[in-house]
């Protein structure tokens, strides 16, 4: 064959296969771009998921850490009031069928009160996820802390305004995790604003997801997606449970709430407004109230207790929901008013 033909025949195949590298090279670049978008896709709806689930857990959380601190905040005019019966027996603790309701101490209602006063007092500039922080850690517990000391030595009890605020959120910042309180880190100085409310929820693993971009290629950012969405997922399961466990810690706080509540403003009718102040000079029905008021308020301080989450120690893993002292709680609170027969008050 002669040359011309034999060099325009070679052309000629290196010519189609060129073409099929082009075809093949294209539909690669597609398949690569379609998979970038797929897993961009994927990631932004998982953090979206993430983000609506968190918003409603945490909004949640803060308005029982709201209702909590409102609860210890006025013991103290349960006390007042109670302070001023003269002549009246030693209450003891509630203990039957398992359920224990603590004896009335008057001095350690009424430091709750004052700390759980502080701490509402500072909750109208703290960031979101503040209140629900102390439900977190237990709202009794975190009251208590309020009352230390500041770092120039002066009570907390004693300041008012921002500083008290300060003060109080610095020395909680990582004071609850020595005394067992679930890790409370609240401290402006330890936590943003911004990363506050899931921080203290669910931990600090969840940043490391939301907060990295995915790779340039193709197959590994769409592998960067999956380990993120395994992850999101475990998290969204951890704080809808949470959420769940919320809504009926909650529902049964508030029915033991507005049962006290009616029987302070009777206890309240009574003592300061007739001005009936020795015990000796009750009736029976009032001496039951007046002790079943005592009970209720050993009740309500002892839900107020309750850790609902506890933090884990592998900054790698997620949170737990403290689901057996909270089922717990609510067993024991429903046991104490269906045998006092104040359940029929609900």
């Amino acid at each position: 064959m002669p040359l011309p033909f034999i060099l325009g025949a070679a052309a000629a195949a290196a010519g189609v296969i060129g073409l099929g590298s082009a075809v093949q090279g294209g539909v690669k670049m597609k398949e690569a771009n379609d998979t970038m978008k797929l897993a961009d896709q994927r990631h932004r709806a998982n953090i979206t998921r993430f983000e609506k689930q968190n918003k409603s857990t945490t909004e949640a959380m803060d308005r029982l850490g709201k209702l909590e601190l409102e609860i210890l905040d006025g013991f103290k005019k349960f006390s007042d009031i109670f302070e001023q019966i003269k002549n009246r027996p030693e209450f003891m603790a509630y203990s039957r069928e398992n359920v224990r309701i603590p004896a009335y101490n008057g001095e350690e209602l009424k430091q709750v009160s004052v700390g759980a006063g502080v701490l509402l007092g500072g909750l109208g500039g703290a960031a979101v996820g503040t209140a629900g922080g102390f439900a977190a850690a237990g709202a009794t517990t975190a009251a208590v802390m309020a009352l230390g000391t500041a770092s120039t030595g002066t009570a907390i009890a004693s300041l008012s305004g921002v500083a008290a605020t300060n003060a109080t959120l610095a020395a909680l910042g990582g004071g609850a995790l020595a005394a067992g309180g679930g890790g409370m880190a609240l401290g402006t100085t330890i936590l943003g604003a911004t990363t506050l409310g899931v921080g203290i929820l669910v931990g600090g693993i969840i940043f490391n997801l939301t907060g990295s971009k995915l790779s340039d290629k193709a197959d590994e950012a769409f592998a960067q997606m999956k380990k993120a969405e395994a992850e999101i997922n475990k998290i969204c399961l951890y704080l809808t449970k949470l959420s769940n466990a919320e809504n009926v810690f909650e529902k049964t706080m508030l029915t033991v709430n507005r049962i006290y509540q009616r029987h302070i403003l009777k206890l309240g009718d009574l003592v300061v407004i007739n001005g009936k102040t020795d015990w000796n000079e009750f009736t029976d029905a009032e001496k039951k109230m007046t002790e079943n008021t005592v009970l209720l308020v050993g009740l309500l301080y002892n839900m107020c207790k309750v850790q609902m989450v506890r933090q884990t120690s592998d900054k790698t893993e997620t949170n737990t929901v403290n689901e057996e002292e909270i089922s717990r709680t609510i067993r024991d609170a429903n046991t104490f008013l269906e045998d006092s027969g104040l359940n029929t008050l609900v």
